[in-house]
């Protein structure tokens, strides 16, 4: 006989959750990848060209300045609040998140690791001071005043789709060192940082299943948590529309948007 989710959540006291950008679509936030697990976008910026290239960075700030006012008013919903009520349930170990959107906490979890980092911060690369990515953006608003009126498609992470000269664009350098403002995420070709990846491994080792929320697993930086839960033999189910990297690893998938699968644990 199948078990339901419902089931499995009730049958594990300690459950390390892994989400994904299927959990905060209906937030109103794209995600990257189709059914299938391909790629709907060409691939987003990577750290190597972010950082080698001033061309690039214009036009990532520019695009980003666009996606802001987007991304910055996204509001948790339902997959998000429920696994709140997981954790308040006292049944989460952790709750490792590849989003770098802050939707969990803004929905009530504590317990969280941002593996991927935030968006919400800007940090320099040279002396590492941060600042609130809102006093960014009014810098970089104020520097770009011409631009205000841009519009464009709301693309994963707070890009937005727009397509123009971006050689005018100015980018604030940091006000301490003038060294280069990076968001303070992992961008592709970044490693995680090693003391995120310790913290989220000691985690799995004290929990007794894995449930993976709204991410078809296709990074390695994610998957690799998956795998090893495998190897020591913990069950996972993973909550997800379509192929995951896991699927030969998993208990059962359930095929459902993550707020409507989840729902019941928000129910009463």
């Amino acid at each position: 006989m199948k078990m339901s989710l419902q089931e499995f959540i009730e049958g594990h006291r300690r459950l390390f959750v892994l989400t994904g950008a299927g959990c905060s679509t209906n937030s109103g936030l794209p995600d990257y990848r189709d059914e299938a697990g391909q790629w709907k976008r060409a691939q987003p910026m990577t750290y190597q060209v972010f950082m080698g290239d001033a061309a690039a960075r214009r036009r990532y700030w520019a695009r980003s300045m666009v996606g802001w006012r987007h991304f910055g008013q996204a509001r948790p919903n339902g997959a998000h609040r429920a696994l709140a009520r997981l954790e308040q349930m006292g049944k989460c170990e952790v709750l490792l998140t590849q989003n770098v959107d802050r939707l969990h906490q803004a929905a009530g979890s504590r317990n969280v690791i941002d593996l991927h980092g935030r968006l919400d911060e800007v940090r320099c690369m040279v002396c590492e001071r941060r600042v609130p990515r809102t006093e960014f953006q009014a810098q970089l608003e104020r520097l770009n005043p011409g631009w205000g009126g841009l519009d464009g498609v709301n693309a994963p992470d707070g890009d937005a789709d727009v397509e123009t000269d971006f050689s005018s664009f100015a980018v604030p350098a940091c006000q301490e060192c003038g060294g280069v403002m990076k968001p303070d995420v992992v961008f592709y070709g970044e490693n995680v940082p090693q003391e995120r990846v310790e913290a989220a491994t000691n985690h799995l080792a004290q929990a007794d299943a894995v449930l993976v929320v709204g991410s078809s697993l296709m990074v390695w930086s994610g998957f690799r948590f998956v795998r090893a839960a495998a190897q020591a033999g913990k069950p996972i189910v993973a909550v997800n529309i379509g192929r995951t990297r896991a699927d030969g690893l998993l208990a059962f998938k359930v095929e459902q948007p993550c707020e409507e699968a989840l729902g019941f644990l928000l129910a009463g």
